[in-house]
């Protein structure tokens, strides 16, 4: 099965063109991305077609589980597309289809030449049962245009106040007033990911504001862990800092493995911007449990 190691901002990525291949991708998932034992991954990408749109794609976590939605993946199969000439590099716009929706990808050109891709992450949604997240009445969750925030999740004895919203799949934000490298997430981020408070286990991001135009952040990914970069995660801060008054509509999301440039209008889509490079290309082989 030949396969192309890709990434953006650190978060890595093995991607297969699976159209016509049935596979056991959960199996495949949990053993290519072994960073010992496999290629070494957050995530297998596979690119499919679609009816609907240009491409298709799936992503599953390193733990064999699907996202619903990636804004780094999605800028790292637009760009193996353009690369590979499955797409053409003429064009303005291509379109994906994601299980949270159609997403579109502007590619953005200086001399003729793609420099960089902007993804529209589609509208966040802040209803508790869009999220989803499993809120006490009466305590956010009658108006769904509304951002739930600051309400108190305790875990591990430390009580956290929560910001939740929706990228097409679930985030929970916090904001930490102290340097980053302070925060346990390697302890405390499991414990939010699979609190009962998220039927669906969550994204868990802590958020340190520098400026209203730039904010640092650490992601705890469901069904990955700590990564370098979250697409979605970086929209998911940039919308919360945005209502929350933190922050200006367009900003600069530090992640630890590069920076991110999200924008949103209140009203539209969530656009996202940042780097996608190929790492390598390799062949993975049968072992006889696929």
């Amino acid at each position: 099965m030949n396969f192309t190691k890709l990434e953006s901002v650190g978060n890595d990525f093995i991607l297969v063109e699976a159209s016509g291949q049935q596979r056991d991708w959960p199996q495949i998932a949990r053993a290519i991305c072994h960073r010992h034992l496999g290629v070494g991954g957050d995530g297998l990408l596979l690119l499919l077609p679609s009816s609907a749109a240009d491409f298709g794609m799936r992503l599953l976590n390193s733990d064999g589980s699907e996202a619903e939605a990636c804004g780094n993946g999605l800028r790292c199969l637009v760009k193996y597309a353009i690369d590979k000439g499955l797409a053409d590099a003429r064009a303005k716009e291509i379109t994906v289809e994601t299980l949270a929706g159609i997403r579109k990808a502007k590619l953005i050109k200086e001399a003729g030449k793609v420099t960089k891709i902007q993804v529209a992450m589609g509208q966040p949604e802040f209803g508790a049962k869009s999220i989803p997240v499993a809120i006490e009445p009466g305590k956010g969750d009658l108006v769904d245009i509304t951002l739930i925030a600051d309400y108190p999740v305790t875990v591990d004895g430390k009580e956290l106040r929560l910001s939740f919203v929706s990228m097409g799949n679930p985030h929970a934000i916090y904001f930490w007033g102290r340097p980053l490298s302070d925060f346990p997430l390697s302890r405390l981020g499991p414990a939010v990911e699979q609190h009962k408070l998220f039927p669906n286990r969550v994204n868990f991001e802590v958020a340190h504001v520098i400026s209203r135009k730039e904010i640092g952040v650490r992601v705890w990914e469901r069904g990955v862990g700590e990564t370098l970069g979250c697409g979605s995660g970086a929209c998911a801060v940039a919308v919360c800092a945005q209502l929350l008054g933190y922050a200006d509509s367009r900003v600069d999301i530090k992640l630890p493995g590069g920076i991110l440039e999200v924008e949103w209008d209140r009203v539209g889509e969530v656009l996202l911007s940042g780097p996608a490079e190929t790492v390598f290309s390799g062949e993975w082989p049968d072992r006889g449990f696929y």
